[in-house]
This record gives structure tokens, C-alpha cells and sequence, in this order.
């Protein structure tokens, strides 16, 4: 593992020292490209939304980008961006993965969205083998409330798994999900967290214990993610032109994990196009700002919403690891998500990220 980090961008630094508000250089977003795209939603307009990346832990190769189509349901897609599986039902918004949940005596891995479609929680396992999904919810898993944008969280103080939902008013529900006897997943209510205003992207940072939400119009709060935590929280990145969020909105947030302890917090400023990167240890500190730019073979990326990253081996080319955004205006078609090296993020910065040799 380099042990170089990227500090805080030398005009914020500057600005700051003179007591001035930080130049446009101080936020300029270093270009980045693409080496793979997934293929195109089957329907048109705003479809794809928000990805996970789910590691083979024994053949990082077949290592799977899990995507929803906000429309009718999720998509499963090979590193190269091929359709692996695709699976129709109800109205998902965002994704996540988790490793080890135990279910019926075994240890599985899991996929969890919410479902528009009737406000539910839905939760699959994944098949490694035929790198397939098959629902293990307990029947309609009720979030009780509008729901949108959501995040998976595995506690590393007490060992359980969660499931944090939001809505378009700003409530926040942290849900304990359990295996049953009969091998399905149960949802129980356990907190409640409330912000002003809608929110979408939401990230769980589980051994450091945060959550982290997106505030469409006002930015990213920071909360323990313990459920017996209190619900107060820190906005730790307003919006602002003299913010590194410099225009509304942000929506998906994702965590790349250098060691276990530090890393990076990423944020789709999905006004400018851009995303944000931040410690993810301590308090979060700004330290530069990126875009997927148009290639040669592969276009950029636009009004993004939701993100992931993974400092996994997924094999040649993602030997550091990857980031995947959605493309709100894919220019081969309908909607996609695009596929980054985390090694291309990294060496985009002065000094260079973090990343895994």
C-alpha cells in the first residue's frame, strides 16, 4: 500500500491563509477517463441510477457492477460492462452490497435496494457461481414511508447488519435486517434520523462506524451509524460557491477504503458534473475534485447520481480497485454507468491518492 496522500488543494490552502474565499482553481476537477461503460437500459429517460460493485473474493475477475433501472428493476453486469443478468420488477433507486450475512446456518452476500414501487425494502442474495440474485426478503418488507435513497451497514462494535432509507422529506430510517428460520430476511425499525430537506445518496462506513447522507440542497452530513447513537449529525460539506459542492445537487456519495482505517469519501456534485473527494478518516478534509471526461472510444459523464468505489483487486486493469458512476447522458444511447480504474483517479491527483499495488 503507497503511503503518499493527497492534501488539501494548494489555492484552498493559499485562499485560506489569506482569509479570502478559495479561487476556481482551488476546486478545478482533474480529468479522468473511462475504459468501460455497462450497456445501455432497455428503457429511455432517467433509468439508471446507482451502482454497487460486488467483489468474487476467489476470482476478482468475475467480480460484478450491480446497477438499478429506476423504471422496473436491476441490472447485473461483468467488468467489461456486459449483461451478466437482469432482473424486471418494481421501481429500485439505490443499491448496495454486503459480505458474511448469516442466513439459515450459512454466510451469505447480499444485495439490498428499495422499491419505489410499493415503499419496501428488498434484499437478494448473491450466487457467486452463477453470479445471479434471488430475492431472500420475508415477504413485502415495508419501510413504512416514501422511500428514497439507501445505504447497507455491517457494525463492526456490535456485528449486526442494517439498512438506512431515506425519503423526499428528509427522514432517515435505520432498519436492523435479520435471517429467520426459514432462510428469508426480516426488517425491524430501531432509528429514526431527520434532516430538512430530500435526500438521496446515503453511504455506511462500517469499520469507522459513520453514515453518511446527501442533503440534495444543502450537502453531506456525517452521523454515528450505531443504532442506539444519537440522531444528531455534523454537515461536514455544505453547498456553495465557495464550497467544494459549489452547485446543488449532491446525490450519490460512495467510500474507497485505502487501509482499514483511511480512505476516501466521494460525492456526485451532480450540478457541475463533478465529484468531490474527502478523507474519510477525521473530519472529512477536501482534497480535490474529479470528472470523467470523453475519450476516444468511451464519452464522459453527466448530472450523475449515484456512485461506488472499491479498493479491491478485481483483476488486470482493476488491480487498485474501480469507480463506477451513472451517465445521466450516455452518448450512445440511453442511460449507463461508467467504469473508472481507481489507479486513473489516484495518479490524477498531486500528490497521488492512495491505492493498492
Amino acid at each position: 500500500m503507497k503511503i503518499s496522500r493527497s492534501l488539501v488543494a494548494v489555492g484552498a490552502v493559499a485562499a485560506v491563509l489569506a482569509g479570502c474565499a478559495p479561487s476556481r482553481e482551488a476546486y478545478r476537477a482533474r480529468p479522468v477517463l473511462a475504459v468501460a461503460q455497462t450497456v445501455p437500459m432497455p428503457g429511455a429517460g432517467d433509468a439508471a441510477d446507482d451502482p454497487a460493485i460486488w467483489v468474487h473474493l476467489t476470482d476478482p475477475t468475475r467480480s460484478l457492477i450491480i446497477g438499478t433501472n429506476e423504471q422496473e428493476g436491476l441490472g447485473v453486469y461483468a467488468l467489461d460492462g456486459s449483461l451478466v443478468n437482469y432482473y424486471a420488477f418494481g421501481k429500485p433507486n439505490n443499491v448496495d452490497v454486503r459480505y458474511g450475512f448469516p442466513l439459515g446456518g450459512r454466510s451469505v452476500d447480499i444485495a439490498a435496494t428499495e422499491d419505489r414501487s410499493n415503499d419496501s425494502i428488498r434484499v437478494f442474495e448473491i450466487d457467486s457461481s452463477a453470479r445471479s440474485l434471488a430475492e431472500i426478503s420475508a415477504g413485502v418488507l415495508s419501510a413504512g414511508m416514501e422511500v428514497y435513497g439507501s445505504s447497507l451497514y455491517r457494525s463492526a462494535r456490535g456485528g449486526g447488519f442494517y439498512f438506512f432509507v431515506g425519503s423526499k422529506i428528509g427522514e432517515v430510517r435505520q432498519f436492523r435486517l435479520t435471517g429467520n428460520a426459514g432462510g428469508k430476511v426480516e426488517a425491524e425499525l430501531v432509528r429514526t434520523l431527520k434532516l430538512a430537506t430530500q435526500v438521496e445518496g446515503i453511504v455506511a462506513d462500517d469499520e469507522l462506524g459513520h453514515v453518511y447522507i446527501g442533503e440534495e440542497g444543502r450537502g453531506v452530513w456525517k452521523f454515528d451509524a450505531e443504532p442506539s447513537a444519537s440522531a444528531e449529525g455534523t454537515l461536514i460539506s455544505p453547498i456553495g460557491g465557495d464550497q467544494p459542492l459549489r452547485r446543488r445537487d449532491v446525490e450519490g456519495l460512495a467510500i474507497h477504503k485505502a487501509t482499514t482505517e483511511t480512505g476516501y469519501l466521494i460525492a456526485s456534485s451532480q450540478g457541475s458534473n463533478e465529484y468531490v473527494v474527502y478523507t474519510r478518516e477525521g473530519a472529512n478534509d477536501y482534497l480535490g475534485t474529479f470528472r470523467i471526461a470523453r475519450g476516444a472510444a468511451i464519452d464522459g459523464a453527466e448530472e450523475t447520481d449515484g456512485i461506488d468505489a472499491t479498493s479491491g483487486n478485481l483483476g488486470p486493469g482493476f488491480e487498485s480497485g474501480a469507480f463506477v458512476a451513472q451517465d445521466g447522458h450516455n452518448a450512445g444511447g440511453n442511460q449507463n454507468f461508467k467504469i473508472v480504474p481507481w489507479s486513473a483517479i489516484a495518479a490524477a491527483f498531486d500528490p497521488p491518492l492512495l491505492q493498492a499495488e
